[in-house]
């Protein structure tokens, strides 16, 4: 049972992380709209890196199953 706990912290925590990079990076990007292509690139690298954690979560709830 504590892995699909594990999993679903996992969850919330990268929901509630995506949420305050998109939040930021349109205030961004209403601030400065001549950076929007330098923007895009960094959410798409902080996306990757908060996705990475939950796919770690995973794999690890399915190794501990």
């Amino acid at each position: 049972m504590s892995p699909i706990f594990a999993l679903a912290f996992a969850c919330f925590g990268v929901s509630l992380a995506e949420g305050f990079l998109m939040a930021n990076l349109f205030r961004s990007a209403a601030r400065q709209p001549e950076i929007i292509g330098q923007l895009r690139s960094l959410m798409i690298l902080g996306i990757a890196f908060i996705e990475g954690t939950f796919f770690v979560t995973l794999a690890m709830a399915f190794i501990l199953k």
